[in-house]
This record gives C-alpha cells, sequence and structure tokens, in this order.
C-alpha cells in the first residue's frame, strides 16, 4: 500500500516518511522529521522539527510533538524527541523536547498515551506504559515499563517510578515511586504492591508473597530505610525481583514514597 497524504497536510521537504503511512488533513510534518512504516498521523496533529517517530504508531488529532523544551535554561539548541514503535497518541498529547544540545525526549514501545496528557523535557518512558488521561509529567522524569498512571496525576521533575507500579488517578508525586507499588494520595503514599498488574503480568505466587514480605518491612513496619533494607537482606528469601526493590531505593535521589 502506498502512503496516503492529504493534499492539505504540511509536508516539510526533509521529512523522511515511510512506507504505508497516512497522513490527515490540516496536519503538520516539520522539515527534521522521520516517520516509521504503518505510522497514521490523523487531521491537525503537529510533528515537529528533530522529531523521530517509529513504526505502526497512530498519533490523534492535534496531538503535538517535538515542541521546544519549557525549560527556561533552553537556548534553541537542536534537542530531540525519540519515539518507538506502536504507540497510541491520543487528542491533545504534548511532547516536548529535550533542553541541553543532542540530547533527546524518549518514549519507548508500546505505550498508550490518552488524550491531553503531557510529557516534558528529557523524560524517559519505557515500554507498555499506560498513561490515563491529562496525566502530567515534569521535566527529567523517568518511567520504567509496564506502569500505569490515572487520569489527572501529576510526577515532580526529576522522580522515578519503577516498573508495574499504578498510580492514581489525582495523585501528587514528588518522589520516586518503588516498582510494583500501587500509590496514591495528596502527596502520593504506598498502598500496598500492585497484585492486579503483577499477576496479569503472569507473576507466580512465590514471586507476589516475597514481595509482599518485603514491602511489609520496608513500607509498613515504621523502620528506617537502612534498617528496612538490613531486615529485608536477612528475613526475605532472595528474589529478582526483591532485589530490584532494594536496588531501586538504593539509586534514590529524590527519595522514596513512603
Amino acid at each position: 500500500m502506498k502512503k496516503e497524504i492529504h493534499p492539505s497536510a504540511i509536508i516539510g521537504k526533509n521529512a523522511v516518511i515511510g512506507k504505508n503511512v497516512k497522513i490527515g488533513p490540516f496536519a503538520v510534518v516539520a522539515d527534521h522529521v522521520t516517520i516509521g512504516d504503518g505510522t497514521i498521523i490523523d487531521a491537525g496533529a503537529q510533528i515537529l522539527n528533530y522529531t523521530d517517530i517509529g513504526k505502526n504508531c497512530h498519533i490523534f488529532s492535534y496531538a503535538v510533538l517535538g515542541s521546544i523544551s519549557q525549560d527556561l535554561k533552553y537556548n534553541d539548541c537542536r534537542s530531540y524527541v525519540t519515539i518507538g514503535d506502536n504507540n497510541t497518541i491520543r487528542e491533545f498529547v504534548t511532547i516536548n523536547r529535550s533542553t541541553g544540545s543532542d540530547t533527546a525526549t524518549v518514549i519507548g514501545n508500546n505505550n498508550h498515551i490518552m488524550a491531553y496528557s503531557h510529557i516534558a523535557h528529557d523524560c524517559s518512558i519505557g515500554d507498555h506504559n499506560i498513561l490515563a488521561n491529562c496525566a502530567t509529567l515534569a521535566g527529567h522524569v523517568t518511567i520504567e515499563d509496564h506502569v500505569v498512571m490515572g487520569g489527572l496525576s501529576a510526577i515532580h521533575q526529576f522522580c522515578r517510578v519503577g516498573m508495574l507500579a499504578i498510580i492514581g488517578g489525582c495523585t501528587k508525586v514528588v518522589q520516586d515511586v518503588p516498582p510494583y507499588s500501587m500509590c496514591d494520595g495528596h502527596p502520593a503514599q504506598v498502598r500496598g504492591i500492585n497484585l492486579v498488574g503483577l499477576r496479569r503480568a503472569g507473576y507466580k505466587q512465590d514471586a507476589v508473597s516475597l514481595l509482599k514480605k518485603a514491602y511489609k518491612i520496608v513500607f509498613f513496619d515504621d523502620h528506617p530505610f537502612d534498617k528496612a533494607k538490613e531486615l529485608v537482606r536477612r528475613d526475605v528469601t532472595k528474589s529478582k525481583e526483591v532485589a530490584q526493590l532494594l536496588d531501586f531505593i538504593a539509586a534514590s535521589k529524590r527519595g522514596i514514597t513512603r
């Protein structure tokens, strides 16, 4: 199948358009843009300079991808937005370029980003994540894989969200959200482990039980983190998931949501 580009769309002369791409009425694709095979750009969407989009993505109407960083330090340098394959980006989503020269805001593969969500400069989003309507990421936020953000939730700059975490709607995240957790509140608090997400992802009961035990020690027994980590190492059978939790805590710079 050939490319289908509506005659009213504006396409930059240096844009690289893959095979079987569809571009709707009044869409804008700027000069320094690459669009992978099979991607659909709906009416009125804007794909701005230095944006790379992978294969089989669907960009819905009035999304704006690749607008310049809102960081006051941005000095009109060349920076990027890089988006992987099989992503759905719904209406009015905004994704900003990074701040520094030759750096990128990065979106992985198989993400579902719902209407009006905002991904700011220098964010890094992994794979298989869901951002519900109006989810908002400040600059330099890192989201790992298989994360769910509820509608109207917001994440402070430089925070990290660990894999398979779920963040409730309207939640205010100001510190790192640990992997496998269920967080909610204003500000966010850990409410427990993400049992539904773990089961859907195929985790076995033994792994879930070990995570439950580790979470009880770290988040609900009122130990300082250093003491809690010692107790987990002493009392919880070693597993990949528990090791990931401890490593995530050790690497935190903003502190961990408790």
